[in-house]
C-alpha cells in the first residue's frame, strides 16, 4: 500500500500540472486531454478484454498432470466466480454513483431556484438532493455485499 502510494502520489501531480498547463492553450489543450482520456480507455477495454478471455493460468511443473488439472479447474472456477462478483460490485457502484450525480444535479439546481424565491424552503429543498445522494450509498452498500460474496 504504502509503495503505491509513494509512486501514485507523484503521478497524480504530475498529471494535474500537465492538464493545468495543456488547458492554458485553450480549446486545443482541452481537445488534447480528451484525447488522451480516449486512448487511456481505449487501453483500459482492451486489458479488460485481455483479462475476460485468458485461460486458466498454468500449473506448477512437480504436479501431476491429473492434479495440474483439478488444480486448473478450481483455480478458473474460482476466479470466474470472484471476477464476477466484483464486476457486479464495479457496475453496482458506478451506476448508482452515476444516477446520483444526475439526480443531484437536476435536484440541486431545483433546490437553488426554489430557494432563491423562498429562503424558507430550504430545509425540505436539503431533503430531497439527500434523498437524490442517497442512490448512491445504495449502490455502495450492494457492492460491499457483493465484495463480501467473492
Amino acid at each position: 500500500m504504502t509503495a503505491a502510494l509513494a509512486a501514485g502520489l507523484p503521478l497524480i501531480a504530475g498529471a494535474v500540472v500537465l492538464a493545468r498547463v495543456v488547458t492554458r492553450r485553450g480549446r486545443p489543450g482541452i481537445y488534447i486531454l480528451a484525447g488522451i482520456g480516449a486512448l487511456l480507455m481505449v487501453g483500459a477495454v482492451v486489458l479488460l478484454a485481455a483479462a475476460l478471455t485468458a485461460g486458466p493460468a498454468a500449473a506448477a511443473g512437480t504436479a501431476t498432470l491429473a492434479g495440474a488439472k483439478v488444480a486448473a479447474g478450481a483455480a478458473a472456477s474460482a476466479s470466474t466466480s470472484s471476477t464476477g462478483a466484483l464486476l457486479g460490485a464495479a457496475i453496482a457502484v458506478a451506476g448508482s454513483t452515476i444516477g446520483a450525480g444526475i439526480a443531484v444535479a437536476y435536484a440541486g439546481a431545483a433546490a437553488l431556484a426554489v430557494m432563491s424565491e423562498r429562503p424558507e424552503l430550504f430545509g425540505r429543498a436539503m431533503v430531497i438532493v439527500g434523498l437524490a445522494e442517497g442512490i448512491a450509498i445504495y449502490g455502495l452498500i450492494i457492492g460491499i455485499i457483493l465484495i463480501g460474496k467473492a
